[in-house]
Formats: structure tokens, sequence, C-alpha cells
């Protein structure tokens, strides 16, 4: 069977693996999750107890959660290495490192801006402390990246990588966050609009806003989320 990746809307990080799906190029599935809704549904936990995306079933019908996990899964399928490198190679070494950072620590330091926005009960003086705080966070880490990235075109040479599938689907956090403009940061301003003007990115994004779209041909369709509780939760 066709792995099957869970997805979430809106603006869900694992956007950036639909894209590396279809870089990827071999045949998968897609099963779209409302975060706001489906995913907190006591189901869903058969899946991923942690109620998070992406999770993976793999071809032989195992969930897999955690975007690094799903991240190696695809990395070790990778036979032509047109997401990734070698192993043992200085590049795999590279693009692991930054994959690791971009999935902590950037991801990480927009989690306070998350919590004020998605409060249960409004609490003026608590979101505008979180959000003072995530402001601090996310610049601080977008210092950080923008000096480790060089001058490549994408975060490890000239091609996309499992690691700009990462960053793509968190980097438009920045501006839904309104922490600060893009271009204050210009390697990371060059890649972004780099990476969103690629054909499985601009794919990606249209499904995840629920669109039609015509995608490499490497997807073969959704799956209901029904469906993959029925047949993979445990």
């Amino acid at each position: 069977m066709e792995p099957i990746l869970i997805y979430g809307f809106p603006a869900g990080s694992s956007m950036g693996l639909v894209a590396a799906l279809e870089w990827l190029g071999k045949p998968y599935r897609l099963c779209r999750v409302d975060m706001l809704g489906e995913m907190r549904d006591p189901s869903y936990a058969r899946i991923n107890a942690r109620h998070e995306t992406p999770a993976l079933i793999t071809d032989d019908g195992r969930a897999l959660t955690e975007t690094m996990a799903i991240a190696h899964w695809l990395a070790a399928r990778d036979d032509d290495r047109r997401i990734s490198f070698a192993p043992q190679s200085k590049e795999a070494d590279r693009m692991v490192q930054l994959m690791a950072f971009v999935n902590t620590g950037f991801t990480g330091a927009f989690s306070a801006l998350w919590t004020a926005l998605e409060l249960d009960e409004p609490d003026p003086d608590f979101q505008d402390a979180l959000r003072r705080f995530g402001h601090k966070a996310v610049i601080e880490r977008h210092r950080k990246l923008e000096a480790m990235i060089g001058d490549t075109a994408y975060l490890v040479g000239d091609r996309p990588t499992l690691a700009d599938g990462i960053f793509v689907g968190v980097a438009r956090w920045l501006d839904i966050h309104a922490v600060s403009p893009s271009d204050r940061w210009p390697r990371l301003e060059a890649l972004r609009r780099r990476l969103e003007a690629d054909p499985a990115v601009r794919f990606a994004t249209a499904l995840e806003n629920g669109e039609a779209a015509t995608g490499s041909g490497a997807c073969r369709g959704h799956v209901a989320l029904t469906e993959v509780i029925a047949r993979f939760g445990q």
C-alpha cells in the first residue's frame, strides 16, 4: 500500500512534508485533518496519543509520529537521493543538523504565540505576556538560523530537501503572528520566497486550504480520517 501522510490545517507545519513527498515522487496518499476540531477528538488518540500532526501510516500499516521520525523514514526510502543525501556524507549531516534546529528551537519559539492565540478563555494580561515572550524568542531564533544557512539557494545546496520542507511549513508563522517583517532576515526571506514559488509547495498549500490542485501525479488522493483510524488505529 502507499504510505498515508496525516497533515493538519490551518497552517500546519506538516504542509512541508506534503511538498517533500511531491519532491520524492513516489506514490502516496494524504489525510487532511482539522487541528482545531477532529484532531482533538478522543478517537484520534488511536493514531497519535498526543493529538498532534503530522503522522504517517507507513506502507506496512504502522502509525509513525513526530516530524523527525517521518523525515528519517522518507530519507531511508529516497533511493535516488531527490530529497536527501548519501548516509554518512557531510551533506547528510548538515541536512539533519538544520532539520533538528528548525524542528526544535525554531518551531518551538512560536509555542507561546500559539498558546496566546488559542487560549480557551481570554486572559489579556497573560496573553500579552505570552506574546512579548514569543516575539522575543522568534526573533532570536530567526537571527540564529539566518547566520547558519549561508548563501546557498536552499538550506543544503542547490535543490530543496527534507530540511526545506520542514522549514517552509513553519516559516509562514512569522506572518500569522505578525512578529516582524520577513525581510529583516534577507537570506531566510529569499529562501522562503523561492520555496513558496515551488510547484510542490504551491500544491501542498492549495490542498491544505481545501482547494483543488494538480501535483506531480505521485499523490493518489485523500483518505478520510475515520477510515484511517478504523484501519490503522491502535
